[in-house]
């Protein structure tokens, strides 16, 4: 089934009790096995390959890993008692100045798996009231908490590894 939602057209409920956080968090560190097991036995010429001029599966892989110093600075911003949260760059220029595909398959998934194992070492030391910790979210223009923006994170995750399911189907 092709995935057809956009992801600036999703709308999120963040309404789940914060007691949800380990689940949350299992979620984020799963995604680099997830993504390696989509990708690691594909030949070069479909992890390049870019169906109607959208992002290849490199440049999938590679922006989830671009966006990974987002998210670690999110995690700073409600750490650090900001009001707000950092804005992400919606026009994704990290991701389409970065060359994904001259790079090695492997290369990127290390990077990600890297970023995020970083990511999920800090999360492990939080505790649920830091996971109930609130800031106002830029775009969205509504308040969330850490566990909530966490989620969204997954959420983004989720997105793109259904996006690349549907190349490989292609």
């Amino acid at each position: 089934m092709k995935n057809e939602m956009k992801w600036f057209n999703r709308k999120f409920l963040f309404d789940y009790p914060v007691e949800m956080y380990p689940m949350v968090v299992e979620r984020l560190r799963g995604t680099p096995a997830r993504l390696e097991e989509k990708l690691k036995d594909l030949p070069e010429e479909m992890l390049i390959r870019k169906p109607e001029g959208k992002w290849s599966l490199k440049e999938q892989a590679g922006h989830l890993s671009d966006l990974e110093e987002l998210w670690r600075g999110r995690l700073d911003d409600f750490l650090n008692g900001a009001g707000t949260l950092r804005a992400a760059n919606i026009t994704n220029t990290k991701t389409i100045y970065a060359n994904h595909n001259a790079a090695s398959m492997i290369s990127i998934l290390n990077s990600f798996r890297d970023e995020r194992t970083r990511l999920v070492a800090v999360l492990d030391r939080l505790d649920l009231i830091q996971a109930g910790l609130l800031a106002r979210h830029p775009r969205l223009n509504q308040p969330m908490r850490l566990i909530d923006s966490l989620f969204f994170m997954a959420e983004h995750d989720d997105h793109h590894l259904a996006v690349m399911t549907d190349l490989i189907g292609q």
